[in-house]
C-alpha cells in the first residue's frame, strides 16, 4: 500500500464513455471546461502546445497547463481505479456501499474528461495502469487503497494551489478538492468509524496536510505504468 508522505494497468479504462454519466453532470463540466479553453490556450507555450514523449517519459508540460495535466494525470488514475472496482465488486460489497463508490466513480470520470477537455491538444496522453498489487475481491485492500488515492488526491491540489496563476483555475481546483476530501471523508469512515478527520491528514491548525508535486508523482507513479516527466512544473 502506498504511503503518503506529508510535507512538513489497466489498459482501457480510461476509454470509458461519458456516457456512464448522467447526461446533466458531463454537460455541466464539458461546458465550464469549454469555457476556460480560450484562457488556457492563451497560457500555454508554442512548445507546450502538445505532451512530448521523451526519454524522461510523458512531459506533463510548465506553468498553469502543466498544473493542469498534473491534476489531469491524478483524474485518470483515480477514475481507472475506481472503474475496476464497480466492474468486479469485491465480497459482500453492500448495496449502500456500491451505490456510493458507484457515484465516487463517476465524479472521478468527470472530473477526468473536465480536464481532457479544458486542456484540449495540450493534454497528455491517456495513461496505462498497473493494479496488480491490488486485491480486488478484497474489502481491505480496495478501501485501503481508495482511503490512499484519496488522501493523496487532496493533498495534491492542496500543494498544487499555490503554483496556479489563473484565478478562474484556482476556483475550479479548489471546487474539485472539495469534492476530492468528501470521498476521502466516506471512505475512511467505511474503514474505521470516526477517522474522517483524524491527526493524520489535519494538523494542529486544524488544516488539511499538503504534498508538492515532486512528492506526489513517485506515489502515484507505483500504479501508473506511463512514465510521467514532471520537471517543467512550476515548484516552490
Amino acid at each position: 500500500m502506498a504511503t503518503i508522505q506529508t510535507d512538513k494497468g489497466l489498459a482501457g479504462t480510461n476509454k470509458l464513455d461519458a456516457a456512464t454519466l448522467s447526461r446533466r453532470k458531463f454537460l455541466g463540466y464539458a461546458g465550464t471546461a469549454t469555457a476556460l479553453m480560450a484562457g488556457l490556450a492563451a497560457c500555454t507555450k508554442t512548445d507546450d502546445a502538445n505532451a512530448r514523449v521523451g526519454a524522461d517519459g510523458v512531459d506533463l508540460g510548465s506553468g498553469d497547463p502543466g498544473i493542469l495535466n498534473y491534476a489531469y494525470a491524478l483524474e485518470q488514475l483515480e477514475a481507472a481505479f475506481y472503474v475496476k472496482v464497480i466492474m468486479s465488486p469485491y465480497g459482500n460489497m453492500s448495496a449502500t456501499e456500491k451505490a456510493l463508490i458507484t457515484d465516487i466513480r463517476d465524479h472521478e470520470i468527470a472530473h477526468r474528461e473536465f480536464f481532457k477537455t479544458a486542456l484540449g491538444g495540450a493534454a497528455i496522453p491517456l495513461l496505462e495502469f498497473d493494479f496488480s498489487s491490488i486485491d480486488f475481491s478484497s474489502r481491505a485492500s480496495v478501501l485501503g487503497t481508495a482511503k490512499a488515492f484519496e488522501d493523496l488526491g487532496v493533498s495534491a491540489y492542496n500543494g498544487a494551489g499555490r503554483l496556479i496563476k489563473s484565478a478562474d483555475y484556482l476556483v475550479l481546483a479548489g471546487k474539485i478538492v472539495s469534492v476530492e476530501a468528501r470521498h476521502a471523508a466516506y471512505i475512511r469512515d467505511l474503514l474505521m468509524t470516526n477517522s474522517f478527520a483524524d491527526a493524520s491528514i489535519i494538523d494542529a491548525n486544524g488544516l488539511d496536510l499538503t504534498n508538492k508535486p515532486a512528492d506526489v508523482l513517485p506515489i502515484a507513479q507505483k500504479y501508473i505504468k506511463t512514465k510521467l516527466d514532471g520537471g517543467n512544473l512550476p515548484f516552490y
